[in-house]
């Protein structure tokens, strides 16, 4: 398996002045610290409007600095939000290019349609049309990567006459294509789309083998459509981390955030009220009676990450994830290995977790779990690679080419100077 780190930038209130200002820079020194020790990505979200679950609404800036700050670790948009009036397509098409040049064509494209009614309707969303705005726009963006020129677009959701879009990325065709899944069907939805699944809710082992070997069964079926002029071939799924030599420092230090992460995801998503500026959601989740993801605990149910036998405690356990000692975390990471994953993307940022702590747990796991998954790696992308490599280029001899614009096209210069 890869492994990955995921910031939403979590902030829980009070909030002192330099606040956000420490945030950024202490992300940044642990991205470059990842990128030292060996992990394969990193992945930043994009987020509007969610007070202290997240403060990260300029992911294309974070990533241009990280890219500066580091040589090898992949740089994941995790992800854009396409529809129009969150971020006009064309725009896409440009940042991503111009961060694939910065970063030696490192960029990673995950996109998704965005599913809170705080960052929908603030932006003036339409909720109904969202699923069919991500794939026209997905379609769109692929094509501006690669059309040159562009040949223009016309359709309900977007309407752009043909243009050379520029700069174009260094990856060839574009840079590998990821959605956003929160359920199996959008991980199907991948699949068919030949595109690599991001799996942001927390899941156990059996649900991951389930969820794995329905992608790859789809992926392998012939019947795929690929979005992109390029297959992306993953799964991908979130886990907490904190390791420690001493099992129960691990939990103190990150159970806590953790726990805090899925009771905000619950406040925004599914049971809580939000009066902007005002809400201390801390607050609230401190003084809750429910823990972890709240209202939302008795969907967890059966879940469990500690051993064969399930818990009464299986939805802790499940927010739990890699959190302990190097041989608890193996040990978990061992299941989602033999499920099939491709890749744990770490959620260390969370909650008050403190920067030291995240650091040292970071030269811990790349000292003492991570060498014996990175050696296993060549012979996990070897078999997969054998299994879907005809699939894979079936599909893609059906998929129609770049388009040509007609040849007597031009537009007049107009403006004011």
């Amino acid at each position: 398996m890869k492994f990955g780190l995921f910031y939403e930038l979590q902030l829980p209130r009070p909030w002192e002045p330099d606040d956000e200002y420490d945030l950024y820079k202490n992300t940044l020194d642990e991205i470059e610290l990842a990128d030292s020790l060996g992990f394969d990505y990193i992945w930043s979200v994009e987020h509007h409007f969610l007070e202290e679950y997240s403060h990260c609404s300029a992911p294309e800036v974070l990533l241009a600095a990280a890219s500066q700050r580091t040589k090898r670790i992949r740089l994941g948009h995790g992800i854009v939000q396409l529809p129009n009036e969150i971020n006009p397509t064309a725009r896409v098409a440009e940042r991503l290019a111009a961060l694939d040049l910065l970063s030696d064509g490192r960029v990673d494209f995950g996109s998704g349609e965005a599913s809170s009614v705080a960052e929908l309707f603030g932006f003036g969303v339409d909720w109904d049309s969202k699923r069919a705005q991500w794939a026209d726009n997905l379609d769109a963006v692929t094509r501006m990567m690669v059309e040159e020129p562009f040949a223009g677009w016309d359709s309900k959701w977007l309407q752009v006459p043909p243009r050379n879009v520029v700069p174009k990325p260094k990856q060839k065709p574009h840079p590998p294509l990821w959605v956003a899944c929160s359920q199996p069907a959008t991980i199907q939805l991948a699949a068919s789309k030949g595109i690599g699944a991001l799996s942001f809710a927390f899941l156990d082992p059996s649900q991951a083998k389930e969820i794995v070997d329905g992608y790859y069964e789809t992926l392998t079926s012939g019947t795929i459509e690929p979005a992109g002029f390029a297959v992306n071939a993953n799964v991908a799924i979130v886990l907490p981390l904190m390791c420690h030599a001493d099992e129960q420092t691990a939990l103190d230090r990150g159970f806590e955030g953790s726990q805090f992460f899925g009771y905000a995801l619950g406040h925004y998503y599914v049971f809580g009220t939000q009066q902007p500026g005002v809400t201390d959601i801390w607050d609230n989740f401190t003084s809750s009676t429910t823990t972890g993801f709240g209202d939302t605990s008795s969907q967890l149910a059966g879940q469990d990450l500690g051993g064969e036998e399930e818990t009464a405690n299986a939805g802790e356990d499940l927010l739990r994830g890699a959190i302990g000692t190097p041989d608890r975390v193996r040990e978990v990471l061992n299941r989602y290995e033999a499920a099939g994953v491709d890749q744990v993307i770490f959620l260390a940022q969370a909650g008050r977790t403190k920067h030291e702590h995240i650091c040292e747990s970071l030269e811990l796991f790349a000292r003492e779990v991570m060498p014996e998954f990175a050696a296993r790696e060549p012979a996990h992308l070897e078999a997969k690679n054998a299994r879907v490599a005809a699939a894979i280029d079936e599909a893609m001899s059906r998929k129609a080419p770049p388009r040509a614009v007609d040849p007597s096209y031009t537009f007049s210069a107009a403006g004011k100077l």
